[in-house]
């Protein structure tokens, strides 16, 4: 069966309400208001509402890019989540494809790489492909694991770096690279890790060009990443894509993980309006 797992331990983040293409989100003390395709509802606010409320709101302008408006004064400004162990922060600012820097759905998949990695005891590695700003990089280094950092944009690369520094962390192996060269040189080498972790994009493109369509490639990258996963590690596949079925990602999984055990879930945020917002397909062992 399918299940929907959503975050409990944000204290700076908060999901306010969503509907008509929109949603109302709380970021450490700042209002935004994004666009959101998978909420084709009614908002359950008034427009007034959230007018009142919002400090900043993105403008669509063509299909990647927009623009903030009515930006405040603070940018960047920073965010904290809990682990059980430890606190990590992260820097937050406005980008020209809407987003700030995480995605707040993650902080479920942190507690799950926090303690999976915690059972290695330090004597383990974690890789992460299209890791983006690092919140599951952070989350496996918090657990002491050693942590290959791994995305084809070297700005938000650098984004990392710079959380992994106000963390209080260090020794995170940063690679600006392509996600599947990266992992074919891997297994050529016959390197083995106790933890790997994807979040691909629907599409995108890499350090050096390369294409990526996630229909093309998440199966022989699967495939590859079977070969170097240990037999007693742990894997977090995050996929966000208008459309896909859960039950795709668990033929895949069929596919590259028959002998393991893995569970298919939807990663969701409830809002403080009774509201479920779906917002990816999660698989894991």
């Amino acid at each position: 069966m399918i299940k929907a797992i959503t975050p409990d331990n944000w204290a700076e983040y908060e999901l306010i309400d969503s509907g008509n293409g929109m949603k109302l989100e709380k970021f450490a003390g700042q209002i935004l208001v994004r666009p959101e395709p998978q909420a084709i509802w009614d908002q359950r606010m008034s427009a007034d509402e959230w007018n009142d409320l919002q400090t900043a709101s993105f403008a669509q302008e063509g299909s990647h890019k927009g623009v903030w408006e009515h930006v405040s004064k603070i940018r960047p400004w920073y965010i904290h989540y809990r682990l059980p162990g430890h606190r990590i922060k992260m820097k937050l600012n406005f980008t020209q494809f809407k987003h700030v820097g995480i995605f707040p759905e993650q902080a479920a998949n942190w507690d799950y790489i926090y303690k999976k990695s915690l059972a290695f005891n330090g004597k383990g590695s974690v890789l992460n492909l299209f890791a983006y700003t690092g919140g599951a990089s952070l989350a496996a280094k918090a657990a002491n694991m050693d942590v290959v950092h791994v995305d084809s944009i070297k700005q938000v690369v650098s984004w990392a770096n710079e959380n992994q520094a106000h963390s209080k962390l260090k020794g995170i192996r940063w690679v600006v690279e392509d996600a599947l060269k990266f992992v074919s040189r891997e297994v050529k080498r016959g390197k083995m890790y106790q933890g790997i972790i994807l979040d691909p994009p629907a599409y995108g493109i890499g350090a050096k060009g390369e294409r990526w369509k996630l229909e093309q490639k998440l199966g022989k990258l699967l495939e590859q990443v079977a070969q170097i996963l240990s037999s007693k590690g742990f894997l977090v596949l995050n996929v966000y894509s208008l459309g896909l079925s859960p039950y795709i990602i668990q033929n895949l999984m069929n596919d590259y993980f028959r002998d393991r055990d893995f569970e298919i879930s939807e990663l969701c945020l409830n809002s403080k309006t009774n509201q479920i917002l779906p917002l990816g397909i999660v698989a894991r062992i």
